[in-house]
């Protein structure tokens, strides 16, 4: 069976298959010996096999002489959270596969601080926790004076709802005007979104809570925003806001049913930010992935706009280097970094509503009025194993592409952090330009694979 490697966001696979108790119990031993915690918070999505992974994480830590903490349900951002508010000697772990269906599973590592891993972490990581899967000779835990080091201990902490209450804070507007639908996937929202959500706004619906262990993502949450519009629409609700199954993205929805993707988001907070003078260095950061027709209304803006790498701990890694408190990605990771040290699509939320409320004005008049979306197009193609070197033997074809389209388009062709594929994408301002560029490069690539 395949070993999970780290990919984009933490190690992830067909639970019970790929990602199965060993593999997990090795992670908790990898990550014991290269961090050195002294003690780990455990949280987890509404997934039937995220009890499983727990147990076998927990055996991984206290067998390492580590203490766990376990949170329960609880989304992404409250594990980092409370690894934030602790020392150099904490670190969290987050069992879930994101926006993946229910038969995958995944877990995710924050280190001190509450931030995500480094490139080098989890190299570090990946090295010991394949040694242990492997049996192969790894170092030995410490020991005692007086014989083997003594276990850690494992006690369930009552649910964070300290830090899900100071979520509602980041509505600094008032918003008791605004009728609102969230989508929790039937995922780690379920539990806390209307609570934190009805403290603050008028009227709130809620679908997608009813989680029973292989629902989550099922035709509902931020990959699958038809039944939010529907019920937006329904209600004749102001926003609706659709959350992941770990609820650490957001996807929002105008009262018209129309789609409010990660980019727009993303420009309505800048915009608004600045005009307060709450935007530090007037930058925003984003992915490889952002529409062109963002970076064209953030230049007019005059607002900064920084490139990294596909993955929100990418964006992260550029706004503690630069001191930028925004920066997300077009999927929906958004990042209020003067609020929060990861991604909180119940925090962004929030932010977004208020910035509805102070214009007192529709989301979608605001949304339109905010970037021009130029059509994109991105296509896969799959692959029989990893071809690393497949882009380099495709420079020329990119380059041509890129010499094509000027100014008025973008190429981004990239393998897959996560599965054997090619990812290309091309923008354009006319649809037809974009689509003929995506179908020659990847016609390309099929003969330097066939």
């Amino acid at each position: 069976m395949p070993t999970p490697r780290f990919g984009t966001d933490g190690v992830r696979g067909l639970a019970n298959f790929d990602l199965t108790p060993e593999v997990a119990t090795a992670l908790a031993r990898g990550v014991s010996l290269t961090l050195l915690p002294r003690r780990v918070y455990i949280g987890g999505d509404t997934r039937e096999s995220g009890p499983m992974l727990e147990a076998a994480l927990v055996a991984g830590f206290v067998a390492s002489g580590v203490d766990v903490l376990l949170l329960g349900v609880v989304p992404t951002p409250a594990v980092a959270a409370a690894v934030a508010a602790g020392d150099d000697g904490t670190a969290g772990l987050m069992i879930s596969a994101s926006h993946n269906p229910f038969h995958d599973n995944g877990i995710k590592v924050f280190g001190p601080g509450g931030r995500k891993l480094t490139d080098a972490d989890e190299a570090d990581i990946e090295q010991a926790y394949l040694a242990f899967l492997n049996r192969l000779p790894a170092e030995p835990t410490p020991e005692l004076p007086d014989g083997p080091i003594r276990p850690g201990t494992a006690i369930s902490l009552p649910s964070p709802t300290d830090h899900l209450a100071l979520i509602s804070q980041a509505a600094d507007a008032d918003l008791s005007q605004l009728s609102v639908v969230l989508d929790c996937a039937n995922g780690a929202a379920a539990p806390w979104a209307a609570n934190i959500f009805g403290q603050v706004c008028g009227t709130v619906h809620v679908i997608g809570d009813q989680p029973n262990g292989i629902n989550i993502n099922d035709g509902v949450g931020s990959t699958h925003p038809a039944a939010l519009a529907q019920a937006v629409v329904d209600h004749g609700a102001d926003v609706g806001l659709a959350f992941d199954g770990d609820a650490d993205r957001l996807i929002a929805v105008d009262h018209n049913g129309g789609i409010v993707d990660g980019d727009r988001i993303l420009a309505l907070l800048a915009a608004d930010r600045k005009a307060r003078g709450k935007l530090a260095h007037d930058t925003v950061v984003v992915t490889q992935m952002s529409n062109l027709g963002f970076r064209r209304a953030m230049e007019a803006a005059d607002i900064t706009v920084v490139e990294t790498g596909v993955g929100d701990r990418y964006v992260l890694e550029a706004m503690a280097s630069g001191g930028f408190v925004l920066g997300g990605e077009q999927s929906g990771h958004v990042i209020c970094a003067d609020m929060a040290s990861t991604g909180d699509g119940m925090l962004a939320g929030l932010q977004l509503l208020s910035v509805v409320a102070r214009a007192q004005r529709p989301l979608a008049d605001l949304a339109s009025e905010a970037m021009v979306q130029y059509p994109q197009v991105l296509k896969n193609l799959r692959l029989s194993e990893p071809r690393p070197d497949l882009i380099d033997l495709m420079s020329d074809s990119i380059a041509e592409a890129e010499a094509r389209l000027g100014n008025d388009g973008r190429v981004l062709v990239r393998m897959s952090g996560t599965e054997p594929l090619l990812r290309v994408m091309v923008e354009h301002a006319e649809q037809s330009v974009a689509d003929d560029t995506v179908d020659t490069l990847l016609a390309v690539a099929v003969e330097f694979t066939a």
